[in-house]
């Protein structure tokens, strides 16, 4: 079953089922006897946290919750949504209310802080959305109050499956084409059909190719140009060249690209590129990465900017990264070597007794390294 909803909503949401038994795709949460599937049946009323690539049915689940538990349900993207919009929300004490936070990444930590006592109250049921993992972008306290369910991306005949729900005729080819552009995302799929139907009213491989001519479409997440453009970035600033740095920056902000993945990504490239040539460098990268989770778009560009200029600038030293990436190699090689006795932790009598910590030197010049690798040499400087 369909919504039967006005003619000039997209696609998308013209097909969008209302019931799990409609619903396509993510059997390992919604198939018999699975968790989420439990929840619905039995309108058990709890926050919980939808982590999984875009389009693979994260809104839709909300909305079948919702409606399941008899609650009025709220819709909101974290870009666009403030304290203000959910403030309205809560004037009917009475009602039982979902409210649907899309992107919930992009919320900073003092929005998601006053999310928590109106969660922790149950005033609020909160289900968020996002394709980044919670462990990083959601705050403990906040966290600990929901439960996380993780998404898969769509199996190509379960793309098919919602693709031929749409009624619209095409060739074998055309579908194909479609599912493989998609990549797992129905939302794509749907709306690269919509799009072109439009315009050509004729799905064709040929039509279909020169609809997408969109930045958004050629940005998606999971699109090579997405993959190009962060390259281009990380090679920018190791190549100590901020201007072609500051470009690649400035389309992926302008394509509406997350700024924490950004800033993630330069926290990285201070240890990796920077590493011992400037140690300050870490510090400056952490520091843009703080003050895009407290500022958000559009003004942590700034932020990301000053940082960009001065991590392209920094002199370069991968030895640490290197070195790291030596020890790790022998690590994994040969597993849990025996650690030297002198440098063992001796917490009561009995290790004493069998030789922990004995002989000890703080300063010591000795090799302190397992017997089978002594002399192993990781940091070379």
């Amino acid at each position: 079953m369909t919504k039967n909803i006005r003619t000039h909503e997209p696609l998308a949401a013209k097909i969008r089922p209302l019931s799990l038994d409609d619903f396509i795709g993510q059997q390992d949460l919604v198939g018999t006897g699975k968790p989420l599937r439990i929840a619905i049946e039995k309108k058990h009323i709890f926050s919980f946290i939808l982590w999984g690539p875009p389009g693979v049915g994260k809104t839709t689940l909300a909305q079948i919750y919702a409606n399941a538990i008899n609650a009025s349900f709220y819709a909101f993207s974290a870009v666009s949504t403030g304290k203000e919009d959910i403030k309205q929300i809560l004037k009917n004490p009475d009602e039982l209310k979902v409210l649907f936070l899309d992107e919930i990444h992009r919320f900073n930590k003092a929005q998601q802080d006053f999310l928590l006592p109106y969660v922790e109250s149950g005033e609020l049921i909160l289900i968020g959305a996002t394709t980044e993992n919670p462990s990083f972008e959601v705050i403990p306290a906040l966290l600990s109050r929901a439960r996380v369910f993780v998404l898969k991306e769509l199996s190509a005949d379960e793309m098919k499956q919602i693709i031929q729900r749409t009624k619209i005729e095409m060739d074998e080819q055309s579908l194909e084409w479609i599912i493989a552009m998609a990549n797992g995302d129905a939302r794509q799929a749907l709306n690269m059909i919509e799009n072109t139907y439009a315009l050509y009213k004729k799905i064709t491989v040929e039509n279909l190719h020169s609809s997408l001519q969109n930045k958004h479409l050629r940005y998606d997440k999971k699109s090579e140009e997405h993959y190009n453009t962060i390259s281009a970035f990380i090679k920018s600033m190791r190549a100590s060249q901020p201007d072609a740095a500051l470009y690649y920056l400035a389309r992926m902000v302008e394509a509406g690209e997350d700024p924490k993945f950004i800033a993630r990504r330069m926290v990285i490239f201070a240890s990796e590129d920077i590493g011992l040539a400037d140690p300050y460098a870490l510090t400056i990268a952490n520091d843009v990465f703080r003050s895009v989770e407290i500022i958000g778009y559009p003004e942590c560009a700034i932020n990301l900017g000053h940082g960009v200029c001065y991590l392209a600038q920094a002199k370069k030293d991968r030895s640490s990264y290197n070195a790291y990436m030596s020890a790790a190699s022998d690590a994994r090689q040969f597993g849990n070597l025996p650690i030297p006795l002198n440098i063992r932790n001796a917490p009561t009598s009995l290790m004493k007794d069998l030789g922990y910590g004995k002989g000890y030197k703080k300063y010591t010049t000795e090799d302190l390294l397992p017997e089978k690798i002594k002399g192993r040499k990781y940091l070379s400087q």
